[in-house]
C-alpha cells in the first residue's frame, strides 16, 4: 500500500524519485497517447533519477532460443547456466527462471544465497569461480548442496578437498587459459592454467573428482565463433595427454550481443562451430555439453533512461556515467544504441543528428563516455536519453559513489532498441512462409 502511494505521488509531480525498487507494467493511461510504454512512463513520472526499464518478453525470447539451439549436440545432454554476475536483479532472474532456465552459474556466495532464496531446490548452481574462500566453500557443499566447483591449480583442489573432507560426489572443472584475441574484454589474465602445463594438474583432479569438467572463458563479447573451435582443441590435446576422461565440457561465455559498431553474426553460426568442434575432438558420447551465457540472455532486455543536466558543445551532462550504470562506455568504451526523448510543449527535436560524448553526474573528471552517441543536433538541458542494451553489466556494477544512487526499475512491453533475436523470429517467419 505504501509502494502505490509513493508511486500516486510521483505520478502527480509531488516527488522526484521513488524508493520501491521494482513496478510492474503500467497500463492505466488514456489509451489516446498511442505511445510505447517507455515514452508513456516519461512522459507521466517526468523523471529526475535514471531509470532502468526491463522487457519481459526480451529475457524469454532469448532464453527460449538458448534453449532451444544449444542442445543439438550428439551428446547424451547439454545445459544452459545463466552467468548471475551479468545482471543479478531479482525481475531478472524470475523471468530467466519461469522461461526455462534452471542452472545457474554462481561466482559468490551472496549469489549463492540469492538463487536458494529465490528457487530452492528447482534450481541448480555450479560454483564456477576458479578462486573462492574456504568459508565459500564450505557453506557451498555442505549448506547449499553445490557439488561442482571450478579451480586452475594445485592449491585451489587442496583446498576444495580439505574443507569437503575429501568428498567423493565432486564435480570438479579445470579452468583452461585460452586465447581471448577476438573478445571486446578479455578475461584470460586472471584465471587460467595453460593447456600446455595442465596435464599433470588433470589427472590430479581426475583422480579426486566424481565427475571431471574443463571450463574456459573465450572472452567478453567474443565476435569470432573460431575462438571456441580453438578452446575445445585445446581441451582434447589436454584429455588425450593426460589420458582421462572428459564427463563436462563447459565452453563458459562470452556469447556476444549487438552494439553499434560491433555487429556479431548470428548465434546460430556460434552452436554450430562448437558442435562441429565437439564432433572433432571426438569426446565420449556422455559427456555434457554446457555454456554460461549473460550477456547474450539479458543485455538487450534492458534499458537506461537518463536526463541531459547540461551541455556544453559536443558534450552532455548525464544524471548517470561510469560509475552508475554506464560503466562499460567509459571503460571499455562501449557504444549503445540511443535515442532522444523530449518532453511535450518544447520544441520538437531536430532530424539532424551530431556526435556527442557524455559527462556523468559526478565530481571525478574519469565519469566521462567519448561515444560517439547520435543524437538530435538541438538536444539540450531536461531531455531524456534512452540507451539500450543494458540489461547486462549495468545493475550489478553500479556503485553509491558521491550520492548518485537513486533510480528506479520499470518493466515494460515494447521491443529493445536494437535486437539479435527478433531478425530470428524473423527469418522462421520467412521460412514457415515459404513452405
Amino acid at each position: 500500500m505504501e509502494q502505490q502511494q509513493e508511486y500516486d505521488r510521483a505520478v502527480s509531480g509531488k516527488i522526484h524519485y521513488l524508493n520501491f525498487p521494482q513496478r510492474k507494467i503500467y497500463e492505466t493511461l488514456d489509451d489516446k497517447f498511442h505511445l510505447n510504454s517507455v515514452e508513456r512512463e516519461v512522459f507521466t513520472l517526468k523523471p529526475s533519477v535514471p531509470v532502468y526499464f526491463i522487457r519481459p518478453a526480451s529475457i524469454k525470447r532469448a532464453a527460449q532460443f538458448f534453449l532451444e539451439n544449444f542442445r543439438s549436440f550428439k551428446h547424451e545432454s547439454s545445459d544452459v547456466l545463466y552467468s548471475v554476475k551479468s545482471n543479478p536483479d531479482v525481475a531478472v532472474l524470475k523471468h530467466l527462471f519461469d522461461s526455462g532456465i534452471k542452472h545457474f552459474d554462481v561466482a559468490s556466495l551472496a549469489e549463492v544465497k540469492l538463487i536458494n532464496e529465490l528457487f530452492g531446490n528447482e534450481a541448480k548452481m555450479y560454483f564456477m569461480h576458479p578462486i573462492k574462500s574456504r568459508e565459500a566453500i564450505f557453506e557451498a557443499y555442505f549448506n547449499h548442496d553445490i557439488r561442482d566447483f571450478s579451480l586452475d591449480s594445485f592449491d585451489e583442489l587442496k583446498k576444495i578437498l580439505e574443507v569437503t573432507n575429501n568428498a567423493r560426489d565432486l564435480g570438479l572443472h579445470l579452468r583452461l587459459a585460452v586465447s581471448n584475441s577476438n573478445a571486446a574484454i578479455k578475461l584470460s589474465g586472471k584465471f587460467g592454467a595453460l593447456p600446455s602445463k595442465s596435464v599433470a594438474l588433470a589427472r590430479k583432479i581426475r583422480s579426486h573428482a566424481a565427475r571431471f569438467g574443463i571450463c574456459f572463458h573465450v572472452g567478453s563479447q567474443c565476435m569470432d565463433p573460431l575462438e571456441y573451435r580453438s578452446a575445445i582443441l585445446a581441451t582434447k590435446n589436454v584429455v588425450e595427454k593426460a589420458g582421462i576422461k572428459l564427463d563436462v565440457l563447459d565452453v563458459g561465455g562470452g556469447f556476444p550481443s549487438f552494439y553499434p559498431g560491433m555487429a556479431p553474426i548470428a548465434l546460430r553460426s556460434y552452436f554450430e562451430e562448437i558442435s562441429d568442434a565437439v564432433v572433432q575432438a571426438n569426446f565420449d558420447s556422455d559427456c555434457k555439453i554446457w555454456c554460461e551465457p549473460g550477456r547474450a540472455l539479458v543485455a538487450e532486455s534492458g534499458s537506461l533512461l537518463v536526463r541531459v543536466e547540461g551541455k556544453k558543445n559536443s558534450m552532455l551532462y548525464l544524471n548517470d556515467g561510469t560509475y552508475g550504470g554506464l560503466f562499460d562506455a567509459g571503460f571499455p568504451g562501449f557504444v549503445y544504441p540511443v535515442r532522444a526523448i523530449r518532453i511535450k510543449g518544447r520544441t520538437p527535436l531536430s532530424a539532424n543528428t551530431t556526435s556527442f560524448g557524455f559527462y556523468g553526474p559526478t565530481c571525478d573528471s574519469l565519469d566521462s563516455m567519448k561515444g560517439p552517441f547520435l543524437l538530435p543536433e538541438n538536444i539540450s538541458e531536461g531531455d531524456y536519453i534512452e540507451v539500450g542494451q543494458l540489461g547486462a553489466y549495468s545493475r550489478s556494477i553500479r556503485t553509491d559513489f558521491n550520492g548518485f544512487n537513486k533510480n528506479l526499475q520499470i518493466e515494460v512491453s515494447d521491443e529493445p532498441l536494437v535486437s539479435m533475436y527478433q531478425e530470428v523470429e524473423e527469418e522462421q517467419a520467412v521460412a514457415i512462409c515459404q513452405k
